[in-house]
């Protein structure tokens, strides 16, 4: 359904009862609400709890901001090199705000907040922005954006900033440059099973294919830069995800986190990588599940 949140319009998935407590989760670049595996959402309402999900802005069935162009990211990304301001169309605070706004329209006052990678990032604004709205939260595979923290490698970087073919929207070309995307920044060992793997980017693809959402996107993740002073300011219970083998945000950040969030738990997973493997499932219920 479409809820107009915080002057947009935003895609949203409610599911579970309405009494229960609530719990919204944010995907990160790129991705859709779909993103959050239907058998997971499944596994979190059968515990009891009210599940959220939403396409962010320019992702997904959400509001698109077509009308602000196609970012230059070698450009913006050299004058983060250079310690450049980078100029964006909107910022990750305003994703928090359009987040605010869907709990507004449900009539939520706190909840608690799960963001995986700039999901993350977006969760962390709305943590030290409103604290009194977030009962809990919990970062997945996400970054404090702090410049000392290691980067993705060449090979990571080029694909996930891999040039789509200009003229249509070919549905098997995208599918394959996911699929190539996913298998690299994946979890080494959690592989899925490829006839599923298949059927889910295609499927992804084709609820909405929308690439220059991502640079947009891409390029507020590079112009919030260090999120290190806001973390002093999160009071909620936080509880920290990350893989062993994250070769897009190395599992270093996850450290740096707990180190930097007061009273945080961090959970390392060994084998996982930069998605969200159904093997895990279980275990990602358990841990957002706990009252």
């Amino acid at each position: 359904m479409q809820i107009a949140a915080n002057g947009i319009s935003i895609e949203v998935d409610d599911q579970g009862p309405p009494t229960g407590a609530p719990l919204l989760l944010i995907m990160g670049l790129g991705m859709q609400l779909t993103g959050w595996p239907d058998e997971l959402v499944r596994m979190l309402v059968a515990r009891g709890l009210r599940v959220i999900r939403i396409d962010n802005r320019d992702a997904g069935l959400s509001q698109g901001f077509e009308s602000a162009g196609t970012p230059n990211l070698a450009w913006a990304g050299l004058r983060f090199l250079m310690h450049l301001p980078v100029h964006a169309p909107y910022t990750l605070a305003d994703m928090a705000g359009d987040a605010f706004g869907v709990l507004d329209a449900l009539g939520i006052e706190r909840a608690h907040v799960c963001g995986a990678s700039m999901g993350g990032m977006i969760a962390q604004h709305m943590a030290a922005l409103r604290p009194e709205r977030v009962s809990r939260l919990t970062l997945m595979m996400t970054s404090s954006g702090a410049r000392r923290l290691p980067q993705p490698s060449v090979k990571v970087r080029a694909a996930l900033l891999e040039r789509r073919a200009a003229g249509a929207h070919d549905v098997d070309t995208e599918v394959e440059r996911l699929m190539r995307l996913f298998t690299l920044i994946g979890s080494p060992a959690y592989r899925p099973d490829p006839e599923a793997f298949r059927a889910r980017m295609a499927a992804s693809v084709r609820r909405a294919w929308r690439p220059s959402g991502v640079a947009r996107q891409l390029v507020a993740v590079v112009a919030d830069g260090d999120r290190t002073p806001q973390l002093s300011r999160i009071s909620a219970p936080t509880h920290i995800v990350h893989g062993a083998d994250d070769p897009l945000i190395p599992v270093a950040a996850a450290h740096d986190l707990h180190a930097r969030i007061a009273g945080s738990t961090l959970e390392v997973i060994d084998g996982m990588g930069h998605d969200l493997p159904a093997q895990l499932w279980p275990r990602f219920a358990e841990a957002l599940g706990r009252p």
